[in-house]
């Protein structure tokens, strides 16, 4: 599994935000090294799954929705990945032909438990923890 330059950006995004003012879309995209043309998509992205509020006009831009501490790795990957598998087999629709009467093989059990794992430590610590 590869984390997108989406993520990436997301979380700079996030780190830029974390003093709590409200930014312009340049200002974020010239002290985070963004290329201007993802920064809307992504904006939008993490203000639809409810990251980042903005504001127009004048002294308008974006700024957080809410505290830092409440506000996780996880929380940001997903709101711009429609999925964080480790292996296709993950999936809900996946047919694999090593489950044999409903019973996932054993390669499956753990590749499960990795994802797990990888999700946990994702939650485990809030942005205000490193950015």
């Amino acid at each position: 599994m590869l984390l997108t330059k989406e993520c990436d950006y997301s979380m700079r995004i996030m780190r830029e935000l974390a003093d709590g003012a409200t930014k312009t879309v340049r200002t974020i995209c010239e002290k985070e090294h963004i290329p201007f043309k993802y920064a809307y998509k992504i904006l939008k992205k993490l203000h639809k799954a409810g990251l980042l509020q903005n504001k127009r006009g004048p002294t308008g831009g974006y700024f957080l929705a809410k505290p830092l501490e409440s506000i996780n790795m996880y929380d940001v990957v997903m709101a711009v990945e429609q999925n964080m598998l480790l292996f296709e087999c993950l999936k809900d629709e996946a047919q694999c032909p090593n489950n044999v009467s409903g019973k996932k093989c054993n390669v499956h059990t753990e590749i499960t438990r990795l994802q797990n794992l990888l999700e946990s430590e994702m939650k485990s610590k809030n942005l205000a923890e490193y950015v």
